[in-house]
């Protein structure tokens, strides 16, 4: 997907806004399969949602502390989605 269709969602106390009704904290979207990077300190770190994708491996621990906002790849609308589901 094209990074111009990525959503950013600012984050507020620990959480965003993952639907118009549902918030999802930090801790969940680190492992959501449309969580791509997360802005702390003004400097964007993959999610670490894309361990085990060939194509980005993160690698890079996330301070959650001090995430800003998260880039997310869901634009049907269907919320969180654990990558867990995917590789267990």
């Amino acid at each position: 997907m094209p990074e111009e269709k990525y959503r950013i969602l600012e984050v507020r106390s620990g959480k965003v806004r993952c639907l118009p009704d549902k918030e999802e904290t930090i801790e969940h979207c680190r492992f959501c399969v449309f969580s791509r990077s997360f802005l702390v300190r003004g400097r964007q770190v993959t999610s670490p949602a894309l361990a085990y994708c060939l194509r980005h491996r993160a690698t890079e621990e996330v301070n959650l502390k001090e995430v800003e906002a998260v880039t997310c790849a869901d634009r049907k609308g269907e919320g969180y989605r654990s990558m867990m589901n995917i590789i267990g």
